[in-house]
């Protein structure tokens, strides 16, 4: 199932009031730790950071806990963002990152936390973190993967069964049957480092967390 870029941000408008919710559910609350551990891996203290696809906010925060200077946080869902605005006095600003509204090597750091799963062309959406990175900017990711190995038909289980049916169980949550198909069809966390290079980042890593199940990749812009 592909959705179109308008169908992503209603979907996303529609689920902000359970979003925060069903991240801790789905991640039995390791999403705090997984965004923290992104935001200390390229975050300097006193940088300028951008948090692209920021949703409601969480990995923007962690951003400035972990030392950030200035933190901006992006997203196209205005629903999403009225929330983020509720948590830190931080820089909202509504707009896709496919088109990043800011001018080239404006940030020292950008990280993104699951949402790269969900723009309609990655390989743009790469290269726009890179254009708005300083040259030795760095780039944080966390994603949700496919593992290999014991913990794949747990994974099968968790992702294509039980997660739409705890969606269905809130009001909005429906939309949570995205979810399976959206991982499914995304690069490989082999693939992703290649495409990170692609766009112009180099020393491209890869960690893999929770069993293989989240990705979190780093790269530097060249």
């Amino acid at each position: 199932m592909t959705l179109a870029p308008d169908s992503v941000r209603t979907m996303f408008d529609r689920i902000a009031p359970v979003y925060d919710v069903m991240n801790h559910v789905m991640t039995a609350g390791l999403d705090v730790r997984w965004r923290r551990l992104a935001a200390e891996s390229v975050v300097r203290r006193g940088d300028r950071v951008l948090d692209a696809a920021c949703g409601t906010g969480d990995l923007a925060v962690a951003d400035l806990k972990a030392g950030a200077g200035r933190v901006t946080g992006l997203d196209f869902s205005e629903k999403m963002l009225e929330r983020a605005r509720r948590k830190a006095p931080l820089d909202w600003v509504q707009g896709d990152m496919l088109a990043l509204p800011f001018a080239d090597a404006t940030f020292d750091a950008a990280t993104v936390g699951f949402g790269v799963r969900n723009v309609d062309d990655l390989a743009l959406a790469l290269r726009e973190l890179r254009r708005v990175l300083r040259p030795g900017g760095r780039l944080a990711i966390l994603e949700i993967t496919q593992p290999r190995g014991p913990l794949r038909p747990f994974y099968a289980l968790w992702f294509d069964r039980i997660v739409p049916l705890l969606g269905k169980a809130l009001p909005g949550g429906d939309a949570y049957t995205y979810l399976p198909a959206s991982v499914k069809r995304f690069p490989t966390a082999e693939r992703l480092a290649d495409m990170l290079r692609e766009a112009g980042f180099g020393d491209a890593r890869v960690r893999l967390l929770a069993g293989s199940i989240v990705a979190l990749h780093t790269g530097t812009a060249q």
